[in-house]
């Protein structure tokens, strides 16, 4: 199965996503997708990866992973040149498994799990997506617009959204109520009133479910060691399930110290890439669970490695989405055939809206939890239509 030709789509619409398509001999297509920088990375695909992948058997995905992510000089980080691999990676595979005619999960091991939780990561429609930056929300600056504005639900109305949340059937979510506080101040002092505003949205949720809801807390890496430690020592007492980039995460020790004297599960890391970063951290004592992005670490073959480093270090595995629809297709796969995954992350806000746009399947949600996807492959590809829209840019390369 030779690859004929590499394939970029993007929209205006929606400029942080690009999906790459892999082209046989036989006929098939591979989809992948990544985020952020996505002329970069288009740039970058056609230039540097394409050359060596045109002509190539697609089922030598190792070797492929391999060649893309070590580089001509070598390169660290979740950059251009990773998050490209990253695509192509989860584009192989879905070839490989559709070539055997076997959802992906098949090709990575079969089924650990029957059906995987979810937690739904509570940000709206149009959270993260249209504009190179996150959305930031305060308190009072507006009202929640429709049943899916989850992050000016979880300022405003917490309690109201936790209990939407447990009617669809999920026992789990995650806000990030620090973050404003953090813009202001550039993370390098929390203040009375706002850790009073931050604690807020937790207090409220503890108050009307009690410990119906798992609650995560998102740092975004916001903050310096000394006010990361002083949130989460009156954080403690709200139980949140675990605490997520609380700083930088490449500060390693920084990072361990903060597990020991912090006293909240750690979990990390979406924005890390290859195994490498991983291992650092997990020799340290400085992860509870192991948090990985399949369109930044390097793909399917990365994260696969990823996931079982971290289960021989006796930790859990969440898979991040908060991306697009190929990633959290592909993640699924891997969360379960991985045993030590636990949850798979998803947005609500996006699964009822816009993915359903981009990409002609999505996972089943049945009662807090996703269930395997049944077609070959990833189980989904683009949309019908999708690269003939007006704000689409679509570049391919051949032999």
């Amino acid at each position: 199965m030779r690859i004929t030709a590499l394939e970029t789509i993007r929209l205006s619409e929606y400029p942080n996503l690009i999906w790459v398509q892999i082209h046989t001999d036989q006929g098939l297509v591979g989809l992948g997708e990544t985020f952020r920088g996505a002329q970069a990375v288009e740039t970058y695909l056609h230039t540097m990866a394409a050359p060596q992948l045109i002509g190539q058997d697609a089922r030598r995905i190792e070797r492929h992973s391999k060649t893309l992510l070590r580089g001509y000089l070598g390169f660290n980080g979740s950059g251009v040149e990773t998050r490209a691999a990253s695509a192509v990676d989860i584009a192989l595979w879905d070839l490989f498994a559709q070539s055997c005619g076997q959802p992906l999960y098949q090709m990575l091991g079969g089924l650990c799990h029957e059906r995987m939780r979810a937690y739904n990561t509570c940000a709206g429609s149009d959270y993260n997506n249209r504009s190179v930056q996150r959305r930031t929300i305060s308190k009072g600056q507006g009202g929640v617009r429709g049943r899916y504005d989850d992050q000016v639900a979880f300022v405003e109305r917490p309690e109201e959204l936790a209990q939407s949340l447990l009617e669809e059937g999920f026992t789990a979510m995650k806000i990030w109520p620090f973050d404003t506080a953090a813009a202001r101040t550039d993370g390098q002092f929390v203040s009375a009133a706002d850790m009073r505003e931050g604690l807020e949205p937790f207090e409220r949720i503890r108050a009307a479910v009690g410990d119906k809801i798992e609650i995560m807390c998102e740092f975004h890496s916001m903050w310096n060691l000394t006010s990361a430690l002083a949130i989460a020592r009156e954080l403690k007492a709200l139980r949140p399930f675990w605490s997520e980039d609380p700083i930088k995460m490449d500060s390693v020790q920084a990072l361990a110290d903060y597990r020991r004297l912090g006293g909240l599960p750690v979990c990390g890391s979406e924005t890390l890439a290859t195994r490498g970063a991983f291992r650092d951290l997990l020799a340290a004592d400085a992860l509870d669970v192991v948090m990985v992005d399949l369109s930044w670490c390097g793909g399917i073959s990365e994260a696969r490695k990823i996931a079982t480093l971290a289960d021989a270090y006796q930790k859990p595995l969440a898979p991040h989405d908060c991306t697009g629809p190929v990633v959290l297709m592909a993640s699924l796969h891997l969360a379960l055939s991985s045993p030590n995954a636990i949850f798979q992350e998803m947005v609500r806000a996006f699964v009822n809206g816009f993915y359903k746009d981009l990409v002609t399947e999505l996972p089943v949600f049945d009662h807090g939890f996703l269930l395997p996807p049944d077609r070959p492959g990833l189980g989904t590809s683009l949309a019908e239509g999708l690269r003939q829209r007006e704000d689409a840019c679509v570049r391919i390369t051949r032999a």
